[in-house]
Order: structure tokens, then sequence, then C-alpha cells
């Protein structure tokens, strides 16, 4: 998949982004190198560290100690223990040091493994042939395990770009000594076998999938912090524990609950407690419900709790100033004839009408055409005579 963002003709030729791209169509998980058109100041050099992208967003650093010239998107050939590997360069330049502090790496090239050449056609073509290979080898793995009756699944197969080493990603609820398995492996694929073992947001965010929004999933298209989501940021934005709504592709709850979170919990801080009664002198009033957006909170009488009144916040607020200096309201509204609380009221904005509203167009159109047949046979009656 190629994008058109850029219009002008250059280098790489393909999708003509010229080096750089800030669509992320071609790229999955891209970072937009906003650097890269910015001459490097007098006196200063170029960062040699270059993140590398393989398969399923994987990113590694390396270092560009033969000074080649790079573009996004370039395959290239790199240093790994156990020969060479294949991918294609997602950033260069000093934005490559931002990206290592948000992993957690230190910023020096002096241990990363360096880019040995760009990748020739040989290459790639070697590359692809064992790619080909990868989902044949993860069925045929998932059968090796289900024989030796050991619980995991397998989700996903990368191989190497010499192809000599293939790495299994899979996923279990509890520890499993799989060293036989890995014989077994090594004895049917007749490469190096490594295995992988990933959590479930791992797993969705390398398989992809639609999300009950009807968009790609987040943690598969931009997002790279899969934090913790827990029931608390459900309770906080009041939504109703249903796991079959909260849930997400992985089975556990949804990233998306941690993004509005800050909001509500800052909004929230203008809130009074819910535990706090309202007295009035007809009786305490016990809280039902808040709605943050509208700056109201809803309250029953102990004594008729079926019966829903809702309050702006600021009556709330004067109400409970009050029972703190030993005063009781008559009532949680002020006058009955000034209605604090309105409700709704629904009108037809669109121009819609009644399901009925052709029956009588039809009746009159089937007369009409009846009335034309008479006439044409009283013509036809008055020719004949």
């Amino acid at each position: 998949m190629s994008c058109n963002s850029c219009s002008k003709g250059g280098l790489p030729k393909g999708c003509r982004n010229n080096g750089i791209c800030g669509v992320s169509g071609c790229n999955k998980l891209n970072s937009f190198d906003w650097l890269a058109h910015i001459e490097v100041p007098n006196g200063s050099t170029k960062f040699i560290g270059v993140e590398i992208r393989f398969k399923n967003g994987r990113k590694e650093f390396f270092r560009n100690d033969k000074a080649l010239s790079f573009y996004i998107g370039d395959v290239v050939v790199v240093e790994v223990e156990s020969g060479h590997d294949i991918g294609a360069v997602s950033l260069t330049g000093d934005l490559v040091k931002v990206q290592m502090n948000k992993k957690g790496q230190p910023v020096s090239t002096t241990n990363l493994p360096s880019i040995l050449r760009k990748a020739s056609v040989q290459d790639i073509e070697k590359w692809e042939k064992s790619r080909s290979k990868e989902a044949e080898t993860m069925l045929k793995a998932r059968v090796v395990s289900r024989a030796m009756n050991i619980s995991i699944k397998i989700s996903d197969v990368e191989y190497q770009g010499d192809g000599k080493k293939a790495t299994f990603y899979y996923s279990s609820e509890s520890r499993i000594d799989f060293r036989e398995l890995i014989k077994k492996l090594a004895e049917t694929f007749k490469v190096k076998i490594e295995m992988k073992q990933i959590g479930l947001r791992q797993e969705a965010s390398r398989l992809g999938g639609i999300g009950s929004c009807g968009r790609e999933l987040c943690c598969s298209t931009w997002l790279t912090d899969l934090r913790s989501v827990s029931s608390s940021a459900a309770r906080y934005q009041q939504l109703s524990l249903n796991p079959e709504k909260l849930a997400g592709q992985c089975g556990k709850l949804k990233c998306c609950l941690n993004y509005e979170l800050d909001n509500y919990m800052e909004e929230l801080k203008k809130f009074p407690g819910t535990n706090t009664k309202l007295k009035t002198k007809i009786g305490n009033a016990l809280f039902q419900k808040m709605d943050i957006f509208k700056n109201t909170m809803t309250y029953s009488y102990e004594d008729n709790l079926s019966v829903f009144i809702e309050l702006p916040l600021s009556r709330v607020k004067e109400i409970i100033e009050l029972n703190k200096n030993g005063e009781k309201v008559d009532e949680l509204i002020k006058e009955k004839s000034e209605n604090l609380i309105k409700k709704p009221v629904f009108e037809n904005v669109v121009g819609q009408d009644s399901l009925t509203r052709f029956d009588n167009l039809n009746k009159s159109k089937g007369k009409k055409k009846k009335k034309k047949k008479n006439k044409f046979r009283t013509k036809e009656r008055g020719d004949l005579q």
C-alpha cells in the first residue's frame, strides 16, 4: 500500500515520499521525520544511529558506521547474532535519540550492531522466500505443540532474513517447559528456533483487527505504550461494568478507557462526595447518579427512592454549605414554579412524518387512474355509436 501525499517526484521512487512520510500508509507505526529537510549545524555531525523496522512493527536500533545514505523505506541488511537480517529504514538522524529515550535505551551507538549494506536483489528474494513459509510453519508448529500436549498458543512466526533462524511468538497462561518442543521444531524445520512469550495485548497488536468502533485497533496502528487498564477507569467514567462491551479483541479492557480518564478525574474534583446526604425538612436525600457533562447530580428522598430529582451542581453545593451551618432547606428544589430541571422537548427537525403519510397519496393516485380509464371507455363507446 502506498501513499500519494507528496506531489513532487524524487527518491525513493514508487510512492514518491522523497525519503520521508507523514501519512504512515506504507509503514506500520511509522514516525514522521520532521527534521529530514533541516541541515545539520556547522561543527556537528549527524547521529549515526538508525531505526530499522522489521515484521509487525518490531523496531530495533543499529549503527551506520559506514556512512551510507538512507531514505525511509530503504531495505538494508543488518548484523545479528546468528547471521544477518533484513529490515526497512524507519527513522534516521537526531530523532532516533528521542526514540531510544522512549524505549529506555542509552543514547549511544558503541554497543549497537552495525548496518552491513543496502539489500541487493538476491537478498530480497531470499528474504521473501523465507517469509512465504511463515504461515505454513505456524500451522505445523501448532500441530506439533498439540501432539505434545503443550498448552501454548503460537500466534506468529518470523523468519530471519537469511532463513537460518525462526522466532515463534506465543502466549500462555502458565509457565511452560518447552525445551522438548524446541528440539522437535528444530528437527522439523531445520532452522534455529527461538521462543518469545508475548502478552494478549501484544498478540492483538501483531495480528491486528477491527475494533467495536469500526476502526483498526489502536495497538496495531499508532499506540506503542500498552499500559494496563483497570476497572476503576470504567467506574470513574460511569460506564456499566459489562465485560462484553468493555473488553477488546485481546479479551482485556480496552486501551481507549485510559484516553479520557485524566479529564474525568479532573472534572470529578468539582463534585462533592457521593456519600454526602442532603438534609431537608422533608427528609434526607441520597445520591443516585451524576452527569459530568451537564454538571448535574440526581438525588432521591430516603422514603421515596423511586423518584429521582436532578439538581444543578451549584444547588447541591449550596445545600451542603447550609447543612454544614446547621440549616435545613425546605426542599431540594427552591420553588416549584421555578423549574430548575427542564425536561428535553424533542421536535421534528428532520422533517419526518408518520409512516402512513403515503397512504392518502396512493389512494388519490388510484382514483385518478380509475377516472382516466372511465373517460377512455366512454370515448370508445361514443365512437362505436
